[in-house]
């Protein structure tokens, strides 16, 4: 039986020139014929979403020799002759398609990877927490947590703080010299706050956590009025 050539399977997969009415009949009697349409079909259709394609190294030789095998078939089933070396020619001419459908699925599975593991940002770990108190001169329903992330963020929740005409501010201090602190930003309205801590600060030793109630006096030091304090802890 005359074969379809490769060339014109190609061209037929690709929709570029219709079937004539004897291919149409052939691809309806020949399996094998029909079997590359329709696999040239599949990858035709995979290629089409794919703008550019880059020229593809040669497949090792052991390549051919599995597809060799898998056209043979198994040894002992009666099996009509099959022209391997035709068959192998036919393949051959096919490749480049194949490869190239074949980059195209790569190329979306890579897509989905970036964008599931690389586009989209890691999640945040907690790398400390403490427990806000009212200090004795605060009214003990006062209080609040706080959840330093790694990526630097303090998430600050307080509630029932102490009215004031100033306003409350968070301040990180060595329990061990309390002189030596670093102010992290005010708090606002809300009952809860982001602020970055200062790249560099060793809570490991700035494990005190202060909020403290601060006058508009334009002095940047501590007031020496803390309401909440909590130690912070991994």
């Amino acid at each position: 039986m005359q074969h379809l050539d490769p060339d014109r399977l190609v061209l037929l997969a690709l929709s570029e020139e219709e079937t004539e009415t004897a291919e149409a009949e052939h691809l309806m009697g020949c399996a094998g014929c029909r079997h590359d349409f329709e696999a040239l079909r599949t990858v035709a259709d995979l290629g089409a979403q794919a703008e550019e394609l880059r020229d593809l190294p040669p497949p090792p030789e052991r390549i051919w020799h599995a597809i060799e095998a898998d056209i043979a078939g198994p040894a002992p089933r009666p099996a009509p002759v099959i022209d391997l070396a035709g068959r192998r020619s036919r393949l051959r001419r096919m490749l480049p398609v194949l490869a190239a459908a074949a980059a195209v699925v790569l190329a979306v599975a890579g897509t989905v990877v970036v964008d599931r593991f690389v586009s989209r940002p890691p999640a945040k770990q907690v790398a400390a927490r403490a427990t806000l108190s009212p200090l004795p001169t605060v009214p003990a329903s006062a209080g609040g947590s706080v959840t330093v992330l790694t990526d630097g963020d303090m998430r600050i929740d307080v509630r029932n703080l102490p009215l004031t005409t100033g306003f409350h501010e968070v301040w990180l201090i060595d329990p061990d010299d309390l002189t030596k602190m670093v102010a992290l930003g005010n708090l606002t309205d809300r009952a809860d706050a982001v602020l970055p801590v200062p790249p560099g600060t060793d809570l490991n030793r700035y494990r005190l956590v202060d909020i403290s109630d601060e006058p508009h006096d334009g002095d940047a030091a501590h007031s020496g009025r803390s309401l909440l304090r909590g130690t912070l802890t991994n």
